[in-house]
């Protein structure tokens, strides 16, 4: 009886007034972006990489060059798929070009190296939103059109406490004294070099600098197909398109529980679909960014027109993320039909941003998702996330018309929990509509929001329209 109580007494302290429910469909919206999507096609030509000297097995004599030569031949024949048939193959650093599908049979794995001299000569690509030079990402394509990973193998970036891990500095991750790490070199170096305005042509990271590689990194490439493969122990971020239009991310299994282990994290990007995929990490699962701070603001290139949908997604800090580099902001997110579900799963939908970093947030549409458990709340938005950031001025962020419908949870701390600015209300227009969340157990936490609107949600079974 005692729990009943305090169940409806936090329920009626978190309900808010109702204004009227947003009356346009947006999932006609959905379809007709999907619709408008360009797809991949390759011609039917095959490349084996053991006829280009690739040999399995091999940890000593790496199959780089022979990989990266039969990416090239593919290439200059006018496209195809380049096969790494079943066995395990050691490689560096893998460049992919225009019209070349890397196809990865069952049984087949790609082991990269743990050296940071493997991924020589550094490349143009984003670390954390800022621009910058870095060794090679483990797979990259730089303004290519008509690419593919795909298959049934696996990608296995050897990411481990003694390896690239203990880069990150943090002694649980393998670091100890005396050992490179990212804060003594490349992290604050990069950040200041962004604040200062270095130009990006002077930002050249090297060993010493500790900043460990994405696994996938395409920049500004069109028509990008992931499909089928499994990616696992990535030694930062796993799959990371940068300023691509038409990617596709299809049937991928993710498993990375090293330190900033995000599973996709589509950057600048327009025309997104990540599809049937499960992620399990040890970070965000999904993570949609735009830039960090000025180099956001000067691109001014959005995230925007994005589906995830029938995902699942397993540990993670948070399921569908959006930040925390968002200074160039994003609109027109549709997530449907997934199931997220973890003790090890902080957030359902959550989105960070601050006043260095801003970015206009809107246009969030979230429907049918089973939630078994997850640890903090189904919906957070934190606009003091790294409070503390150095920033010359303040752009505040603003988060707006964010909607759930048919979301269903079986525990949570909080229910909704918002931090939004201090002096201002930028956090507006809110929908919660036909959810159901159990085993609420701390109410909703709400500070710096306006115009929540309830319409048909039930909190420990109680239902919540207005107080």
């Amino acid at each position: 009886m005692r729990k009943r109580l305090i169940s409806y007494a936090v329920v009626v302290m978190m309900c808010a007034g109702v204004t009227a429910f947003a009356k346009e469909d947006p999932w006609q919206e959905m379809d007709k972006l999907e619709k408008s999507f360009e797809r991949t096609s390759f011609p039917n030509a095959g490349f084996n990489i053991k006829n280009n000297g690739a040999v399995p097995g091999d940890s000593v004599h790496l199959s780089t060059n022979a990989i990266n030569n039969t990416i090239l031949k593919c290439h200059n024949a006018g496209g195809g798929r380049v096969i790494v048939p079943k066995g395990v193959f050691y490689t560096g650093g893998i460049r992919l070009k225009s019209n070349v599908n890397l196809y990865l049979e069952e049984g087949a794995v790609l082991r990269f190296s743990t050296k940071q001299k493997d991924y020589l000569p550094v490349v143009l690509t984003r670390w954390e939103g800022i621009d910058c030079y870095n060794i090679q990402p483990l797979i990259y394509a730089y303004n290519e059109t008509n690419i593919a990973i795909s298959g049934k193998g696996t990608l296995d970036g050897q990411g481990r406490t003694d390896t690239w891990w203990s880069m990150v500095g943090r002694e649980g991750f393998g670091w100890k004294p005396g050992m490179i790490r990212q804060q003594d070199g490349g992290r604050p170096k990069l950040t200041k070099m962004e604040q200062n305005g270095t130009p990006v042509s002077e930002r050249v990271m090297t060993l010493k600098d500790a900043l460990r590689p994405q696994m996938v990194n395409t920049y500004k490439c069109n028509r990008v197909l992931i499909e089928g493969v499994t990616l696992i122990n990535a030694p930062f971020w796993v799959i990371h398109p940068l300023m691509c239009e038409n990617l596709v991310v299809r049937g991928v299994t993710v498993k990375n529980h090293g330190p900033n282990g995000d599973g996709c994290d589509p950057e600048s990007c327009d025309k997104v679909i990540i599809e049937n995929c499960i992620f399990e990490t040890g970070d965000d699962c999904i993570a949609i960014k735009s830039g960090r701070n000025n180099d956001g603001r000067k691109w001014n290139m959005p995230s925007q027109n994005m589906i995830i949908r029938n995902c699942e997604m397993r540990d993670g800090h948070g399921a569908v993320v959006i930040g925390s580099e968002i200074s160039g902001g994003y609109k027109n997110l549709y997530v449907e039909n997934c199931k997220m579900d973890s003790p090890n799963l902080d957030r359902v939908l959550r989105i960070k941003s601050n006043t260095c970093r801003g970015g206009i947030i809107e246009n969030i549409y979230m429907r049918n998702i089973e939630v078994g458990q997850c640890r903090e709340s189904i919906m957070t938005v934190d606009l003091l996330y790294e409070k503390n950031e150095d920033c010359f001025r303040n752009y505040p962020p603003v988060v707006r018309n964010i909607n759930l419908e048919k979301v269903n949870s079986n525990k949570s701390d909080f229910a909704v929990k918002i931090d939004g600015l201090k002096d201002s209300v930028n956090v507006y227009d809110i929908n919660i509509k036909d959810c159901r969340f159990n085993g609420v157990t701390k109410g909703n936490q709400v500070t710096g929001a306006r115009d929540i609107v309830l319409d048909n949600l039930y909190i420990n079974g109680v239902k919540c329209n207005k107080m």
